[in-house]
């Protein structure tokens, strides 16, 4: 099949069949002209560089199919919660995200760690430190402008309650 893609309408027309032929034997056949038009501007909203895998399916209990959407940018199907979490922001426009792979938690212990002290003194001002070091990066955050972290390991009760009562 010789497919131009000189008259955009005419493309997407095309690409919406397609889809509709490939649903039609899905559970959400009925829906397959609702779904198409979505699967299509999908695809179309990404960039010819970047994978088709970068399209993701958040399933959300409740509601129909009819009230799916599509989503430009990122959706988290669920989110944590805190005290105070009611008054965040629940959409952001551009803001700054930290990609991170550090902890922003305070530890009670560490691993293959072993201290050895010899008064109280001193097992307090390790513990001042860590307040110290956590503190620090959680100021660096903040200070840089970042509205949304992300990180691989844990984010702590504390960095969150940092977060939300700035």
């Amino acid at each position: 099949v010789n497919v131009k893609a000189d008259d955009a309408k005419e493309h997407r027309a095309l690409l919406e069949k397609c889809a509709q032929t490939t649903l039609s034997s899905k559970l959400i056949a009925r829906q397959r002209e609702f779904f198409s038009k979505m699967v299509v501007d999908a695809v179309l909203m990404l960039d010819e560089l970047l994978p088709l895998n970068m399209i993701g399916i958040k399933k959300v209990t409740g509601g129909s199919l009819e009230e799916s959407r599509i989503v430009a940018g990122v959706a988290f199907k669920k989110t944590f919660s805190y005290a105070g979490f009611e008054m965040q922001q629940k959409k952001l426009l551009k803001p700054k995200i930290a990609l991170l792979n550090i902890e922003l938690e305070l530890k009670a212990e560490r691993d293959n760690a072993e201290i050895r002290l010899d008064n109280v003194t001193e097992y307090q001002k390790i513990v001042d430190a860590e307040w110290s070091i956590l503190y620090s990066k959680l100021d660096k955050l903040h200070k840089a402008g970042v509205k949304v972290v992300l990180s691989k390991l844990p984010i702590g009760d504390v960095a969150t309650q940092y977060f939300a009562d700035r």
